[in-house]
C-alpha cells in the first residue's frame, strides 16, 4: 500500500497524526525527527530503590516527548487489540481481573520475565505496532524511535506498557490456548505470568522458556514460585485461596492507622508516628488505600466504615 509514496505523502501522514500543536508544518516535521534522532537527550534518567535493595532505572521523557508519546498511545496504540490473557495497562482492566481466574485452585505457578521492558527490542516493537501494513515505513520507524531508548522499551514512558502487550499478543494467545486445552488458567500482568489448576509445573516452565526464547526474552529464575492450596496463594498482591482479598498485612496496617487516628486524633497520630506530610495529603493517601481494598471486595463492611471515617475527617479540615 505504501510502496510508492514519497516524502511529501509521508509528511502529510505525520501531520494528520497531530502529535503536538504546531502551526508551522515544517517545524512540526523537523521537531519530530530532531527528537527521534537525539532521543537520549530527551529523557531524565534516575534510579529508585526496590524493596529487595536493588535499583530500578526510570527513564522519564521530557515534557514534549511525553506529550507526543501520550498522543501515540491514545490516537494509535489504544486502537489495537491486545490478548484477553493480558490483564495490565488497559482501560477497564485491573489487578482484580488478573486474580479472579485463579480463585480456589489446587496449584498456582508464578513466573517472571527477566528485564522485561529492556529486553523488548526495536524490531519487535516496529513489527507489532507500526509495521508497513498500517504506516509508511519511514513513519513507522520514526514512531518506533519516539517510543524507545537505545532501541528498547523503557520504564517511565507512557507508551511502554501498552506496547509490551502488543508485542506479547501472539505469545499470550498461543500460550493461553495451550493452557485452556490443558484445563489451566493463565494470565499475564506485565512481566508477571500466573498459572493455576492441577498440573506439573515443570511442563509449563519448559514450554514458557522455549516460547520466550523466540522473542529473545528469558525467565527470571529467582522468581519462580509454586504455591499449593494449603499455603496463602497471592496473585499480584491479592489472596485467591477461596475468594479475592487484599493481603492481610496490608489490611492490618490500615486498620492500625485508623485506630491511632481515632485514639489520638489525626494531628497527634502524625506527630507520634513521625509522618512528615500535611494532614490533607496523608488522608488522601490513606483514602486511596481503602478504595483499593474496596475495589477488590466492595462488600467489605469494615473498610466501608473506614472510608466514611476518612471522608468525615477530610470534610473537617
Amino acid at each position: 500500500m505504501w510502496k510508492y509514496i514519497g516524502t511529501k505523502e509521508c509528511n502529510e501522514f505525520l501531520l494528520s497524526l497531530n502529535l503536538f500543536k504546531c502551526q508551522d508544518q515544517k517545524k512540526y516535521i523537523k521537531t519530530l525527527y530532531s527528537i527521534a534522532n537525539n532521543i537520549e537527550k530527551n529523557y531524565n534518567i534516575y534510579k529508585i530503590k526496590k524493596r529487595n535493595g536493588k535499583y530500578r532505572t526510570i527513564y522519564e521523557p521530557y515534557p514534549l516527548l511525553k506529550h507526543i508519546q501520550k498522543k501515540i498511545l491514545t490516537n494509535i496504540l489504544n486502537n489495537k487489540a491486545i490478548s484477553k490473557y493480558a490483564k495490565g495497562y488497559h482501560k477497564g482492566i485491573s489487578l482484580k481481573d488478573n486474580a479472579i481466574p485463579h480463585i480456589n485452585k489446587e496449584i498456582i505457578l508464578k513466573l517472571d520475565i527477566k528485564d522485561f521492558f529492556e529486553s523488548i527490542a526495536f524490531n519487535h516493537i516496529y513489527n507489532s505496532c507500526f509495521a508497513i501494513e498500517y504506516f509508511p515505513k519511514s513513519v513507522g520507524m520514526l514512531l518506533t524511535y519516539l517510543c524507545t531508548y537505545d532501541d528498547h522499551l523503557t520504564q517511565g514512558s507512557p507508551t511502554s506498557a501498552y506496547i509490551s502487550n502488543l508485542v506479547m499478543k501472539e505469545f499470550d494467545e498461543e500460550l493461553g490456548n495451550w493452557c485452556e486445552n490443558n484445563n489451566i488458567s493463565y494470565t499475564r500482568y506485565s512481566d508477571d505470568m500466573t498459572f493455576s489448576g492441577h498440573f506439573n509445573p515443570s511442563d509449563i516452565i519448559f514450554k514458557v522458556r522455549k516460547m520466550l526464547h523466540k522473542l529473545n526474552l528469558n525467565l527470571n529464575n529467582d522468581k519462580i514460585h509454586i504455591i499449593n492450596k494449603s499455603a496463602s496463594q497471592s496473585v499480584t498482591g491479592i489472596i485467591v485461596n477461596e475468594k479475592i482479598q487484599v493481603n492481610i498485612k496490608y489490611r492490618q496496617r490500615i486498620r492500625q492507622e485508623i485506630y491511632y487516628i481515632q485514639k489520638y486524633g489525626l494531628k497527634s497520630h502524625l506527630t507520634k508516628c513521625h509522618i512528615n506530610i500535611d494532614e490533607k495529603k496523608y488522608l488522601n493517601i490513606l483514602y486511596g488505600k481503602i478504595i483499593y481494598i474496596l475495589q477488590i471486595n466492595d462488600c467489605d463492611s469494615e473498610f466501608q466504615k473506614y472510608k466514611q471515617i476518612i471522608l468525615d475527617l477530610k470534610k473537617a479540615l
